[in-house]
């Protein structure tokens, strides 16, 4: 089963080396997943590969199913998840075609996306203060490094609402607020991934300075240029990554709803204990 999980753009999945790819369908409780998964093998490590907008990139990032995106994951048996997200620059030295690598992310979205697992009589709080797994960004941040490539560890996304950029005004707020990069989907990926014990970390790669910088606006077409030309940097990075992933987890991750889940066991409808169970059955039957 797939251990290792990536989320990203469609120019990532033709990763050279991948053995035995193959698009696999995965139903959960939530709705469908952003597309089928691509379940393949690199240098003898199973991993997981899904379009985060689908294959044609048809999806906003408003209207994604972010806890199927992960509860899918979570069913094929993934621990990690890797985040390559195209991100916007708030400052002056993280520079286009960087990469950045956040362990802190800050939410100003409309709150119209579900991204928790629980309700419906289900009751859990995770903690989230370091939303990010420190010892994933760890094996990340190396591997950027020994590909040579300029990288930046540790600091703040912020999640936008999206699907316009922001205003001149929006830009100079979030970057007087001290907000290091800004995109529009990782946080909601974050909180699932937690609740759903699963290690997380962004590589955000810089597409752009956003508006604020001056004589700089942005548009589509500065941004699909660095795209395309971060994906071929992602890939060399991942496949390094891969290689030097730990044998076993001993992370805060992989037991984040220990002490998480209030809600008296008795209490719980069989339904919501049924849909969660591989999420929750190891603490609650």
């Amino acid at each position: 089963m797939p251990r290792i999980g990536i989320i990203g753009g469609s120019g990532l999945y033709d990763i050279e080396g991948l053995k035995n790819p193959k698009w696999v369908k995965v139903d959960t409780p939530f709705g469908k997943p952003s597309d089928e998964y691509l379940c393949a093998e690199l240098s003898g490590v199973e991993l997981a590969f899904l379009p985060r907008h689908g294959r044609a990139h048809h999806i906003l990032p408003s209207e994604l199913n972010y806890t199927a995106n992960i509860y899918g994951m979570k069913k094929l048996g993934v621990e990690m998840v890797i985040s390559v997200s195209a991100v916007g620059s708030l400052k002056e030295e993280i520079k286009p075609l960087d990469i950045f690598i956040p362990d802190q992310y800050v939410d100003r979205t409309n709150r119209s996306r579900v991204t928790t697992f629980f309700g419906n009589g289900i009751v859990a709080h995770v903690a989230l203060a370091n939303p990010t797994c420190p010892k994933l960004s760890r094996i990340v941040y190396e591997a950027v490094k020994s590909q040579g490539l300029p990288v930046h560890f540790g600091g703040t996304y912020l999640n936008m609402e999206g699907p316009a950029f922001s205003t001149k005004a929006e830009s100079n707020l979030y970057r007087s607020w001290g907000m290091d990069v800004i995109g529009m989907t990782n946080m909601p990926e974050a909180r699932c991934a937690r609740e759903a014990e699963i290690c997380y970390v962004t590589m955000a790669m810089v597409t752009d300075y956003d508006c604020w910088h001056e004589g700089e606006d942005v548009s589509i077409e500065m941004v699909i240029q660095n795209l395309q030309k971060n994906a071929d940097n992602a890939k060399k990075i991942l496949k390094e990554i891969i290689t030097n992933l730990p044998d076993k987890r001993n992370c805060v991750c992989a037991s984040a709803l220990k002490d998480a889940i209030i809600t008296n066991p008795d209490v719980i409808p069989d339904g919501i204990k049924k849909r969660l169970d591989i999420i929750i059955g190891k603490y609650i039957k």
